[in-house]
């Protein structure tokens, strides 16, 4: 017979008592690729990804798709079916691609939750099979938390199709969706198996979309790499005409920062109270609240940011004028700084923007911290933010924007 495995600790009490402790360490690794026309028959980068762990098995997939992704390119879902017929070998769709709701929409009703699943059942698609997700930050999510809880964990197949989700939310490890007015009440932390981030969809944006993906660009240079915020402000010209090029560094760099943090900041499925990932988060989930979405959280997370970069210096934290410094750099790049209800009233005269600093903490538990600046590149967490402050920071913004 084998060795009986033992219990990684065991403690006797006084009163004798016993208690096993067990203890063990997962490693997780997923490719993020960067390439362009990704469902182009000669381009081997999906083919590979499905093969990567068992070479000569021929994977079942089913294939989710972003509705608004397909009205920017209609020929999308004959692309992804002629890909899998040319490369039938490793790749079975046990179904056409199916067409999902893009933005807060697939978020807000569990419905696409539920039919999603259903799918799932009905063409028995198990563990060692794919779900791939195409679309923006919020097809992501949903399917994402659809794959996570289906069978316990099916494999996911992340391809994001908008700035956000390629520079950031794709290549994190979380998944969710929204309950009664709550962001991101239901979810999960679970790795993708690869994220596959296609340049050429970039493309297909509108200005406003490509516009609001650079807020998380500014964000993770403000508080990681002050050498790549000075490279954001050098390179206005070419971000805001959206040249491939500069779009790419910036869109690698960002997703590299944010790999980076969720790697090496000891704390990858946010068991502690501190995300300093969510730098100007706590106001920028509030507006798209309180404007149901009408405000995209990158326009939202530029407000956020501006917000909280005036605050550090309220608060002693930052040199005065770098506030004036990173605002200009949003405003270059596109971002209107400023929306009439970060200065609303509700009927006994509190402002609700306040309201988020609570629910952002609820929302994580345990002690409220915030990330606030002390240098760019350089982010500092505090455990209170001052009410009076922060509407001296919200004066200062709207005094600044009703100048320009």
């Amino acid at each position: 017979m084998g060795e009986v495995a033992k219990p990684s600790v065991s403690e006797t009490s006084p009163n004798g008592a016993s208690v096993c402790l067990q203890r063990f360490a997962v490693t997780y690794e997923y490719p993020v690729h960067f390439t362009t026309h990704l469902f182009a028959p000669d381009n081997p980068v999906l083919r590979k990804t499905i093969a990567r762990l068992e070479r000569e098995r021929r994977h079942r997939c089913i294939v989710f798709v972003d509705d608004g992704v397909c009205d920017a390119r209609p020929t999308l879902i004959g692309e992804i079916e002629a890909y899998a017929s040319a490369h039938t070998t490793a790749i079975e769709l046990v179904a056409a691609p199916q067409k999902v709701p893009g933005g807060e929409k697939i978020k807000n009703e569990l419905f696409h939750v539920e039919w999603m699943q259903g799918l799932i059942q009905e063409h028995r698609i198990d563990r060692h099979s794919f779900v791939i997700a195409i679309g923006g930050g919020a097809v992501l999510d949903a399917v994402g938390l659809v794959a996570a809880t289906s069978h316990r964990g099916i494999r996911l197949i992340r391809v994001p199709t908008t700035v956000l989700a390629q520079n950031d939310s794709g290549v994190g490890v979380k998944n969710s969706v929204n309950l009664k007015g709550s962001k991101n009440f239901v979810g999960t932390f679970a790795p993708p198996f690869a994220v596959l981030n296609d340049l050429t969809f970039i493309a297909d944006l509108p200005p406003r979309e490509k516009i609001a993906g650079m807020a998380e660009a500014v964000k993770v240079a403000l508080i990681r790499d002050a050498d790549f915020f000075r490279w954001l402000e050098g390179n206005i010209d070419g971000l805001s005409l959206f040249e491939a090029s500069t779009m790419a560094y910036m869109i690698r760099r960002c997703a590299e920062l944010h790999m980076h943090q969720i790697a090496h900041g000891g704390d990858p499925f946010e068991s502690g109270s501190a995300r300093p990932l969510d730098f100007g988060h706590w106001a920028a989930h509030k507006i798209e609240s309180l404007t149901r979405n009408h405000v995209r959280h990158g326009e939202a997370v530029a407000i956020g940011i501006a917000l909280d970069t005036r605050y550090s210096v309220l608060a002693g934290l930052l040199a005065p004028g770098t506030e004036d410094r990173v605002a200009a750099l949003l405003e270059l790049l596109g971002f209107r700084l400023w929306h009439p209800i970060v200065d609303a009233r509700s009927a006994d005269g509190s402002n609700p923007l306040l309201q988020g600093i609570r629910e952002f903490r609820e929302h994580l538990g345990g002690e409220l911290t915030i990330t606030l600046l002390e240098n760019i590149g350089r982010g500092v967490e505090v455990h209170e933010m001052d009410e009076e402050r922060v509407l001296g920071a919200i004066a200062w913004l709207k005094a600044r924007q009703s100048a320009r």
